[in-house]
């Protein structure tokens, strides 16, 4: 029985010199998780323990030890099936136990997996193998002569070229099964294999939607070199029956390695050899290592294209709130008109209405004025979807105080919020008109709480995200939900239970029996408190409690990032300048008294010690950036009001591997490929644009029919 992070000296040297760092520290963060602890709270709180570690070294120690963890659980089930066999010798145990991949360790296993029945199996059975052996030592016999002592009506063999073809067919699987011929041709695989697509022919009614792919229809390029998104557009035009897709290295370099290993001379026995080698790399080695090596590009694609989509997500929920404000949220719509709600300060609805600003114009001026007034609204949310510009330049139009800021909120998801168990349960007596107008809203307030009611893979970023493995798809998203979460901070008395859920330590039931412990006794005065609720144990109060505020709270540092099993230590260093708690936060000069090297001790270095004191200067400061309006340019809606060479401000939504896309307030991105990022070279688009960023792009080219606009950031 494995333990999911058990330690192992052999796991722990490996990793340590795969991410440089200690055995030490390895070994560390290993007996944390072990523990229960969570990557954001061995970041921030385990910090002498680990060496300072991050989350991105904590999460790759712990994410390397399942790998190996998983390798050792296949290699039991390997040496017990061999076992079984009664093939196990000392010498293939050890082998199997220095394996040091999964690779190495079914190439070692592949003799002795069962087959299905195969032309080897069947010529084994009628006795060929002798002749196979004989035959593949290429001394000096007659093939043929030695052929015709095999020759047996009963078992089928009437022939010599029977007999010869059997003993061919076992030849061409132990080349196949051949450790060092799977390893050398791996390697040519892996190095100078060409990936080439050709178009399937189809039916007629499948034109339309075959010509997304025309760009792969005659299409080759080293499978070592192609861009992420490039290889998983050509898998899902095979995946979807319009591409033929192979992957091979010069067939001619192939043959000349296998003969290198198995041809011995140029005798009679050789050349039965090579024609053996020659099926055994065209029916099993060919197609086993195309389908290996084009897992492992799709792997690689998959790690890129998560990484993408993953970093994109994290910048969204990162988005600056416009924090507490009363907000008139809508959502536009041209048949059934726009759908607004008033929401008060912390996001609650107040009245909700439907106006028609194309058809009763004057009403619905009307109605925004009434709304505006009766809340004392401070912003207005407008979704960027159908009609947004149209609705937008209807708000500017009313004439409204230029105290009232009008931002323009991109919607994405909101329609599969306001249908989902979330929505219902807030709003069970609303439609999904109100609840989506609503979602609007709360996301100008505070983006990160709204947009963790939904599955990360509904908002809209990323590259290709159907098309990459899911669950690793879903494990780096929650990492990095959970990540975001925790850096800001959670508002014990305010917070919803899906935000909750993602707090260091708690999940679903926890944070449903805060909520219930909130509704029941109302707002918590201390974070001491959390203890009272049901099933928050010691080990879910230490892991959680740092990462959540209670503001106005009667001890200043429940609202801080200050750890609890830490109060003690600041109330001494407080003590010892002869000075409060409060004055200590509110006193710059107070605080640079503090000599840390006093408070060390054996649980608490000066890493933590920085820490405590940094957040003093600012506790429960949101790491999140000063919240910007932005506007569009007015007169610019559609398509075709746009013109080449037009400079624009406009917002990146979403950044991908070839390129970041761009809304420009004309209801269709425009796409500012790699190679116009910038003027000089830009290797990954994420280091030099975020998705929410702000930028000026200039129109290089518009395609109306096909909705492509090209843009550009160079030279501005």
């Amino acid at each position: 029985m494995y333990n999911m992070y058990y330690m192992n000296i052999n796991h722990v040297s490996n990793i340590s010199q795969k991410l440089n760092i200690s055995n030490r520290q390895v070994e560390s963060v290993l007996q944390l998780l072990q523990e229960g602890s969570t990557v954001p709270f061995i970041a921030r709180y385990r910090k002498e323990m680990t060496g300072s570690l991050d989350e991105v070294v904590i999460t790759s120690i712990r994410d390397n030890s399942i790998k190996m963890i998983e390798l050792d659980k296949r290699k039991e089930a390997v040496l017990k099936s061999i076992q079984e066999q009664g093939k196990l010798t000392p010498e293939l145990e050890k082998k199997v136990q220095e394996a040091q991949s999964m690779t190495v360790l079914e190439d070692i296993y592949l003799p002795y997996k069962q087959k299905r029945r195969t032309k080897a199996i069947v010529a084994k059975e009628k006795g060929l193998e002798p002749l196979a052996q004989l035959i593949y030592k290429q001394e000096g016999i007659q093939p043929q002569t030695e052929a015709e002592k095999y020759i047996n009506k009963e078992k089928g063999i009437t022939t010599v070229d029977e007999a010869l073809q059997g003993a061919r067919d076992i030849i061409a699987e132990w080349i196949n099964e051949d450790i060092k011929t799977r390893s050398t041709l791996r390697t040519l695989f892996l190095e100078e294999a060409i990936i080439t697509s050709k178009q399937k022919i189809i039916r007629k009614d499948k034109v339309e939607e075959i010509n997304k792919y025309k760009d792969y229809f005659e299409w080759s390029e080293n499978l070592k070199n192609i861009p992420s998104h490039r290889l998983l557009a050509i898998l899902r035009g095979q995946r979807e029956g319009f591409l033929i897709v192979k992957v091979a290295p010069s067939e001619t370099d192939a043959i000349k390695k296998i003969e290198i290993i198995h041809i011995k001379n140029n005798s009679q026995s050789a050349r039965q050899v090579r024609i053996a080698l020659l099926d055994s790399y065209e029916r099993l080695l060919q197609p086993s290592l195309e389908s290996e090596v084009l897992t492992l590009a799709k792997e690689k694609a998959d790690t890129v294209a998560i990484k993408v989509f993953t970093d994109n997500v994290r910048e969204l929920l990162l988005s600056p709130p416009l924090g507490e404000k009363a907000i008139l949220a809508i959502d536009p719509g041209f048949r059934t008109g726009c759908k607004v709600v008033a929401l008060d300060r912390y996001g609650s609805l107040l009245e909700y209405v439907q106006i028609f600003p194309m058809e009763e114009a004057v009403k619905a001026m009307s109605q925004i004025k009434e709304l505006i007034k009766k809340y004392k609204i401070e912003a207005i949310a407008i979704g960027n979807g159908t009609a947004s510009r149209e609705t937008e330049t209807f708000i500017r139009q009313i004439g409204l105080p230029s105290t009232i800021v009008i931002i323009m909120v991109n919607e994405s998801g909101a329609s599969i919020y306001s249908a989902s168990d979330v929505a219902r349960e807030e709003f069970p007596d609303k439609d999904i008109t109100v609840r989506g107008a609503v979602s609007i809203g709360r996301r100008l307030m505070d983006p990160l709480a709204e947009l963790v009611k939904l599955d990360p893979k509904s908002i809209g970023v990323g590259q290709y995200q159907h098309d990459v493995d899911q669950s690793k798809l879903q494990d780096s998203l929650d990492d990095a939900v959970m990540s975001v979460v925790n850096s800001v901070g959670v508002d014990l008395n305010t917070a919803s239970k899906q935000i909750l859920t993602y707090v260091s330590g708690l999940g679903p039931q926890i944070a449903s029996n805060i909520i219930k412990y909130r509704n029941e006794h109302g707002p918590f005065k201390s974070r001491a408190e959390l203890k009272k609720v049901e099933k928050m144990g010691a080990k879910k109060f230490e892991q959680s409690a740092g990462f959540l505020r209670i503001q106005n709270a009667k001890n200043i540092l429940d609202s801080s990032a200050v750890h609890p099993e830490r109060y003690t230590l600041v109330e001494k260093m407080a003590k010892d300048l002869g000075i409060s708690i409060e004055l200590l936060i509110k006193n710059e000069e107070l605080r640079k008294k503090i000599r840390l090297e006093n408070y060390v001790n054996e649980e608490v270095g000066l890493p933590t010690l920085r820490d405590i004191v940094s957040e003093l200067e600012k506790p429960g400061r949101d790491p999140r950036k000063k919240f910007e309006a932005f506007q569009f340019a007015k007169d610019i809606c559609t398509v075709d009001d746009l013109k080449i060479g037009m400079k624009l401000d406009g917002i990146v939504t979403n950044v991908t591997a070839f390129g970041a896309f761009v809304d420009i307030g004309v209801h269709q991105d425009g796409l500012v490929h790699i190679s116009q990022l910038a003027d000089s070279f830009i290797k990954d688009p994420n280091l030099f644009v975020k998705v929410q960023q702000q930028v000026k792009v200039k129109v290089v080219s518009i395609d109306a029919k096909l909705k492509r606009i090209s843009l550009s950031m160079k030279g501005l």
